[in-house]
């Protein structure tokens, strides 16, 4: 069994461990995030029947995945990255999800590169739940706002995503997290990665990005 195989089996008995020992129900996905990594790691991992991937580029997507996914149409393909509205025409084609709305302008071009194709991509909202000046991502009014005006637009917001502070505990914010996500009536939420994804499932996480426990550290 290839490693990274192993990987994602045992970070799944982990957090079916953790959960049922809290009484939680378990309805975690967890996104393999493959970026920068090769087609020799990847591979193993669609073949043992595992189906959400995340990328942050565009380009390295399109060239990565394209064929991939025509040949494996149960796939889905997560992008967790900033998204340039000069390549949303290219990430609505290929992507499934997209993890990183957090304005106007990005939500109207992925609205109309949509309808051109006859599409719904499944959005997330980004906050930046820890108000840090160098991330991407909204406060909470400002999340409220833009969530308003997507379903004005018709897009296919699905719950909301965010990256806490790093070296600080995950918990209080995963906490504001699920409250803001369920006062706006959402049930999926995309938050979690390799060093808090239990932490994250204790608090309705539903969409996990793990990268290096799964794939090891990129070089």
């Amino acid at each position: 069994m290839h490693n990274t195989v192993q990987n994602i089996i045992d970070i799944q008995k982990n957090i079916q461990s953790n959960l049922s020992g809290l009484n939680i129900n378990n309805r975690t996905k967890i996104i393999a995030v493959s970026k920068t990594f090769s087609l020799e790691k990847i591979l193993p991992l669609i073949h043992h029947g595992h189906v959400d991937f995340g990328e942050n580029k565009v380009q390295e997507a399109v060239e990565k995945w394209t064929q991939l996914k025509n040949e494996n149409t149960n796939l889905k393909l997560h992008m967790i990255g900033r998204l340039q509205t000069n390549k949303v025409k290219y990430a609505v084609k290929l992507f499934d999800y997209i993890h990183s709305v957090d304005n106007e302008k990005l939500a109207r071009k992925i609205s109309e590169e949509d309808k051109k194709i006859n599409k719904k991509t499944k959005i997330f909202i980004q906050v930046n739940i820890g108000e840090e000046d160098q991330k991407s991502g909204l406060n909470k009014i400002e999340a409220h706002k833009l969530v308003k005006y997507c379903k004005k637009i018709n897009l296919e917001v699905i719950g909301l995503m965010c990256i806490p502070p790093v070296n600080q505990d995950s918990t209080f914010y995963f906490k504001q997290m699920s409250k803001l996500n369920k006062d706006l009536g959402f049930t999926e939420l995309s938050m979690g990665m390799s060093s808090d994804y239990l932490k994250a499932c204790e608090y309705s996480a539903t969409y996990l990005r793990i990268g290096s426990s799964i794939f090891g550290q990129r070089s």
